[in-house]
């Protein structure tokens, strides 16, 4: 039987919740420690643990049959891979920063300076859609330094929080992109391998699907239930079974994670008591 080949970020931002993804699908595989392959007990799939930046490559040329990659590395790498699934983690914004003490009202201020970045596709698609002209200087690493340094007026970088750039004297001035881990395929993949393609994304849509969503069990007063009912339309409807004790209920059913407050709220307003809330483990259709 062939084994499907998954090329992961041996170590950094995406590392770490792609092992997590892939062992709450209840895949388990040895340690990587000092390994550039594993392979899986439980499920026909090897583990390749690759600098980021070298994901697509290994996706396009085959060497992988899927890899986990940041999408702005993806777009900005330019290879010819399917995307697959978005991942749901590892977000972040690809922005434009400047110096704190520079006045900046739009991208047009940047009009004739010089950038550093680690990006310069990305950069040069957007200052072409604002038909603006700049310098790029393009570096690795370390990006952040460049005005502090006279290598450069403004740079365009990965921001997650902005601790990096406050402490180096710089301000996010626009975001350009918003990137987060995407799972990619080769074009030419075996049907056999299609195949356990379509297996694993079964268990990365039931873990992602209910990871956004919560379980709910709740008191109910029977003259509240169609109130209650109303606010819970759960996967196709709550489940409610009668108490012993005359004149309630329990009510079993599934919320979205983006919506829980304002539910839990508007439940109680009804008349609920008692609400139990449970992480759901996989949620399956």
């Amino acid at each position: 039987m062939q084994r499907l080949k998954l090329a992961i970020q041996k170590k950094g931002r995406l590392s770490d919740e792609s092992i997590k993804l892939i062992n709450e699908c209840d895949i388990s595989f040895p340690s990587s420690t000092g390994k550039l392959v594993t392979s899986a007990y439980d499920f026909p799939i090897d583990i390749l643990f690759l600098r980021d930046d070298d994901i697509p490559d290994y996706v396009q040329d085959g060497v992988a049959d899927i890899g986990i990659v940041g999408e702005n590395v993806l777009v900005e790498s330019d290879k010819k891979v399917d995307e697959v699934l978005k991942m749901g983690f590892g977000k972040c914004r690809l922005s434009l920063a400047v110096p704190r003490n520079m006045e900046y009202k739009s991208v047009a201020d940047l009009a004739g300076k010089s950038i550093a970045t680690s990006y310069p596709k990305i950069l040069q698609q957007f200052l072409d859609s604002k038909n603006i002209k700049a310098d790029i200087h393009v570096i690795s690493g370390s990006v952040e330094i460049a005005p502090g340094i006279g290598l450069a007026d403004a740079i365009c970088d990965i921001v997650s929080t902005g601790s990096t750039l406050l402490s180096n004297g710089l301000k996010e001035a626009e975001q350009i992109f918003q990137s987060e881990a995407i799972l990619v395929k080769n074009k030419n993949l075996s049907t056999e391998k299609n195949d356990i393609l379509n297996n694993l994304l079964f268990r990365l849509e039931a873990v992602k699907r209910a990871q956004k969503n919560k379980y709910i069990l709740l008191n109910a007063p029977n003259e509240s239930l169609d109130k209650i009912i109303s606010l819970l339309p759960g996967i196709n409807s709550p489940t409610v079974q009668a108490f012993a004790k005359e004149g309630w209920s329990s009510v079993h059913s599934v919320i979205t994670e983006k919506d829980f407050w304002e539910k839990i709220q508007q439940l109680k307003e009804a008349g609920a008591e008692g609400i139990l809330v449970m992480p759901i483990e996989k949620l399956i259709y």
